[in-house]
């Protein structure tokens, strides 16, 4: 839940994301193209069914590649000479945040691979010496290699809270890799520059958990208290969403994962300029740093009761420059968007597909 500003004029989107944390519920469905016109998308010609979130419990047996510093263990389903989609999660969430929604487009045809990002699930560094990175060029880099493994030159990419920051950056550092980008709140390419920046204090609230993160302290409590420290993300997060326990505690196992906190704690860390990245990732970062624009094919979408930190979608629509379109879920609908409205997400990947 983590989208830092990343607008270079920061007092006027600071102010900007002040409103969206006190205020989201206010945001309208919009429509909007790569020009300054609105326009509601024309009705696709190929639908997604009905899809009844939950309904699906597990992704089938999980495949392994060695892909850069990683040994990726990542699902895969539908045929091998269909489009990829390359959907990514959050954090602390894992695969099944695309149970219902990943069959469905199977179903479609797309060849559909949700790979557990570093430090989640069955996903392991083949090397004990490797840095515990979770800076953001160090999880798109992941991507990159992961596709290289699998031969795949190009694919379709999802993605939701530091899902949906990887994503963005592939498709902006990399664009000819990404057929298209769904993308949940939006542009979330930051650096630590704009990490530095104060929020005003209703926003600050809503990132206790970084600050918490920064200490020792903090740093011991997840590891002491991951499952519960999780599932309250998950609650303030989505507070409409009545998960279960059984679809909590299907995703928490991958957060067992001896290099889990290391990670999460890395990435937290690195936002607060309070630890140095890799001199590996030092090129990637000044580039993001610049808060590139994205030109591929790209729909955003945001759910309406989303109560984690997130932009609201005017401070972001001009960092989209290809074809673009905004779309607010309705219903309640909170920050794990693809598990929590599953259609919503499916037929947004098959529109950007086809924008």
């Amino acid at each position: 839940m983590k989208a830092l500003l990343k607008q270079q004029a920061v007092p006027h989107h600071l102010r900007l994301f002040a409103c969206s944390v006190l205020a989201v519920a206010c945001l309208q469905v919009v429509a909007l193209n790569s020009t300054s016109s609105q326009a509601r998308a024309a009705v696709p010609a190929s639908t997604i069914g009905a899809l009844t979130p939950g309904a699906h419990s597990s992704l089938g047996p999980l495949k392994h590649v060695k892909a850069g510093l990683l040994d990726v263990a990542y699902a895969e389903l539908g045929p091998a000479d269909g489009p990829v989609v390359i959907l990514l999660h959050g954090w602390p969430y894992d695969i099944h945040s695309y149970a219902d929604v990943a069959p469905a487009l199977a179903e479609k045809g797309y060849r559909v691979l949700v790979p557990y990002a570093r430090g989640y699930g069955d996903t392991t560094f083949l090397s004990a010496k490797t840095v515990r990175n979770g800076q953001p060029a160090a999880l798109a880099t992941d991507v990159i290699d992961f596709m290289d493994a699998l031969k795949i030159k190009q694919a379709v990419l999802g993605g939701y809270d530091w899902g949906a920051r990887t994503a963005d950056i592939v498709a902006a550092l990399w664009p000819e890799r990404v057929k298209a980008l769904v993308a949940v709140s939006g542009y979330l390419i930051g650096s630590q520059a704009a990490g530095k920046a104060p929020l005003p204090p209703a926003a600050e609230l809503q990132w206790w958990y970084q600050f918490y993160f920064a200490t020792e302290r903090g740093r011991l409590g997840y590891e002491k208290n991951t499952h519960d420290f999780a599932k309250l993300i998950w609650k303030l997060a989505s507070p409409q969403w009545n998960f279960d326990d059984a679809t909590y505690n299907r995703s928490a196992a991958a957060l067992q994962n001896p290099d889990h906190v290391a990670v999460s704690i890395f990435n937290y860390r690195w936002r607060l300029n309070l630890i140095k990245g890799e001199a590996r990732y030092d090129a990637l970062e000044k580039k993001l740093a610049q808060f590139p624009s994205i030109g591929v094919p790209t729909i955003t979408l945001e759910g309406d009761a989303n109560g984690a930190p997130h932009p609201p979608a005017d401070a972001y629509a001009k960092r989209f420059t290809g074809k673009y379109q905004h779309r607010l879920i309705q219903g309640g609908i909170g920050h794990n968007l693809p598990q929590e409205a599953p259609q919503a997400f499916a037929q947004a990947v098959m529109d950007a597909d086809r924008l």
